[in-house]
């Protein structure tokens, strides 16, 4: 969407697009369709207008969110704060690439029409083409990227040593030091089934046959929603969008580079199943492609055959003394994301910090059942696991590492956590800081309809101040 001139700051234009006719935070959820646009708000050079909250309220909703009138003070808020960033990122010359911004609309477009359940119902919903959504998202999309990384250079230099987490925790007033639930260390050797060359002759074919259906002129995007398992492009005739070649598996990445526009792949296999794809546009180093997949079912030979290995390790595990954990799982285990960490599972909550430490109430609770029973330092014998979310079976041998009670936090038990909260501390008052600052250099203007959000309070001081300045 193209943005007014602050010349034309109090004026109205028509839009396509809904608006709130906003008096308290109550009503702001109530939008009428159909009316006029106006200036919800203005920061320095640029304005943000009723229908950019419009449009991201949408989005709220399509993504399976509940009517909240206090989320459009949120979304304003966001935007007063990403277009003061991304002002500043202009003078700093921080900049984004087009195929990354691509990149995110194409990922932000295949989650929003699985949450809608189809193209067709997400359409219908936002009441345009999703070509249309597509042009009126990236504008935004590109400038809160960018937003995204003046905020990392403004905190580039933040460094927390020990010195800063003991005065952090130091500073914790009794009732405000955080209490930690019972923590287990667990590790994990998978041993997946796998089906044998004519196990999988059944699946391949399948694939090759639809192949051959789309070469004969059938259309692909149809055979697509009827017959690709990838739960997350079928929708949507199997487009993947724009990515490179770090995004896909490496079997995926070396078809889909190789293809011109319009062309066809031969069926391959990753490790999800069989394939073949489709190019739809190049651009650079990024590729559009639309792909079929078809699973392989598990068979119960190929667990039978999982249960013998597993069984095997086991023993040797609990006999040769000198084949330890760390080294079964780098050998043995076929799960990418534990057997190159010594087996050992990641809080799925903290992963960015790699914790080992997993609350216990976070566990798979299979998991839990198995380590409940279990002393620290033993490793299991072989259970079969069935994924909640894949519906994948496989057994595993499991090994308790370490049982940390529930406890008030402390230094010495606690350090790698209050570390993390007193970086977060360090981070957020650099940045409240920096925005301090730039709020009272900056020109801003509330529209009176949305000063009843109290988010927004910190906003409306800096207009007040700055008003005063002038006068």
């Amino acid at each position: 969407m193209r943005k007014i001139g602050l010349s034309i700051l109090t004026s109205f234009i028509f839009l396509s697009f809904a608006q709130a006719q906003v008096r308290t935070p109550d009503t702001l959820a109530k939008a009428p369709v159909h009316t006029l646009d106006k200036i919800a708000a203005v920061v320095g050079s640029s304005i943000v207008l009723q229908s950019d909250i419009e449009l991201q309220y949408a989005q709220y909703l399509v993504s399976g969110q509940q009517p909240n009138p206090n989320v459009k003070c949120l979304i304003l808020q966001n935007q007063l704060t990403q277009k003061l960033l991304a002002q500043q990122a202009v003078i700093d010359s921080v900049q984004v690439k087009d195929e990354e911004v691509d990149a995110e609309v194409d990922r932000r477009m295949r989650s929003f029409i699985q949450r809608a359940g189809s193209q067709d119902r997400l359409e219908q919903f936002l009441g345009r083409s999703v070509i249309q959504y597509k042009d009126e998202l990236r504008p935004d999309i590109k400038e809160s990227l960018v937003a995204q990384r003046m905020r990392s250079k403004i905190t580039e230099k933040v460094n927390t040593t020990p010195q800063d987490v003991k005065k952090y925790f130091e500073t914790l007033s009794k009732d405000s030091i955080p209490s930690y639930n019972k923590e287990i260390e667990v590790g994990e050797i998978v041993f997946s089934p796998k089906l044998n060359k004519e196990e999988k002759e059944f699946y391949k074919q399948k694939a090759e046959d639809l192949r051959a259906r789309v070469k004969k002129g059938e259309d692909f995007a149809t055979l697509a929603r009827l017959y690709s398992q990838d739960p997350g492009s079928a929708p949507e005739g199997g487009d993947l969008g724009f990515f490179d070649r770090t995004t896909m598996v490496k079997e995926f990445t070396a078809n889909a580079f190789k293809l011109k526009a319009g062309e066809i792949s031969p069926v391959f296999e990753t490790e999800n199943g069989f394939h073949f794809l489709q190019v739809i546009e190049r651009r650079g180093e990024q590729v559009h492609a639309r792909h079929i997949l078809i699973i392989p079912a598990t068979t119960e030979a190929s667990l039978d055959r999982a249960k013998t290995t597993a069984d095997s390790v086991y023993t040797v595990m609990t006999t040769v003394k000198k084949f330890d954990f760390s080294s079964a799982a780098a050998f043995y285990s076929d799960d990418k994301e534990t057997k190159f960490n010594g087996g050992m599972m990641l809080n799925a909550e903290n992963v960015q910090t790699r914790s080992t430490y997993i609350p216990t109430d976070k566990l798979d609770p299979q998991i839990a059942l198995v380590t409940d029973t279990m002393k620290v330092g033993s490793v299991s014998k072989p259970q079969l696991f069935n994924d909640a979310q894949t519906g994948k079976k496989s057994y595993k041998i499991l090994y308790l590492k370490s049982v940390t009670n529930a406890h008030k936090a402390n230094l010495e038990q606690d350090f790698a956590k209050l570390k993390e909260e007193a970086n977060n501390d360090k981070l957020n008052r650099t940045i409240s800081q920096w925005f301090d600052k730039r709020r009272k250099e900056t020109f801003i203007k509330i529209d009176p309809e949305y000063q009843v959000c109290p988010v927004l309070k910190p906003w409306i001081v800096a207009e007040t101040t700055a008003q005063a300045k002038t006068e």
